[in-house]
């Protein structure tokens, strides 16, 4: 499939787990894209990766949080493709705290990344998403629909991400703009790699968000991804959709 042929497409959290895997299927489908995140490194790896397949890439160090850092790099991909069609918003990142015992600091480090950056890269893009009646996927979680241990922060940060989407839908509709999200849940990524259980933690909790029939891959999340981003999605608008192996069906 071509489905993204003459499209231009910006990943945030490219550089690793379901960000990467977006980036790869977007690319196999024609998409010139721009490739946003800190590892500067694999970045790099990535670039060569897919400039290797005959894909159009660039790739920009950027913090999402970092307003002045997302006006530049929104810049940057217009200055280098001369339009956008497509957002995925997959930059992120997860602590396991008891609520009681979560600092301010680390709480607003994950609300800055995980909803503050979403909104700022949303807002830079949706001027000229509009131009092209382009749309947005925004990466949500299955912790933002069901509670989750030892995340209320990112639970937070997550649904808000959830409210932004539907409200997005709803304000540019008209005007031929879609938002929509994915709830990923029990994925093998980087990000759950760093999962350390919190002092006192009752690993029986965990069952709560253990898929059924084991974790899924990024690549399973980025054909959800690329599916919203098509004109196989066109219809779907203001929607989420769980990819969590029927953890909570």
């Amino acid at each position: 499939m071509q489905r993204f042929e003459n499209k231009v497409a910006v990943v945030t959290g490219a550089a690793s787990g379901i960000g990467k895997a977006a980036a790869q299927r977007l690319a196999s489908e024609g998409a010139s894209i721009m490739c946003l995140d800190l590892q500067e490194q694999a970045l790099d790896e990535l670039r060569a990766e897919l400039s290797g397949t005959g894909a159009c890439v660039e790739t920009l160090r950027c913090d999402i949080s970092d307003e002045s850092a997302v006006i530049a790099a929104i810049q940057a991909c217009l200055d280098r493709f001369g339009k956008l069609d497509v957002l995925c918003n997959v930059a992120g990142i997860l602590r396991f705290d008891h609520t009681h015992e979560i600092s301010l600091a680390d709480w607003n480090r994950v609300l800055s990344v995980n909803l503050t950056g979403t909104f700022l890269t949303c807002r830079e893009s949706i001027p000229h998403l509009l131009q092209s009646k382009g749309n947005i996927v925004n990466v949500a979680s299955i912790a933002a629909l069901a509670g989750q241990p030892w995340a209320g922060a990112y639970a937070a940060s997550k649904g808000g991400v959830l409210a932004l989407t539907y409200n997005i839908a709803v304000d540019y509709a008209k005007q031929g703009l879609r938002a929509n999200a994915v709830c990923p849940g029990g994925v093998a990524t980087p990000m759950l790699g760093e999962f350390r259980l919190p002092e006192g933690g009752d690993l029986k909790l965990l069952d709560r968000v253990t898929p059924p029939n084991g974790m899924a891959g990024p690549e399973h999340v980025a054909g959800v991804i690329a599916m919203l981003a098509s004109e196989d999605g066109s219809h779907i608008n203001g929607e989420y959709i769980r990819v969590d192996g029927g953890t909570h069906a």
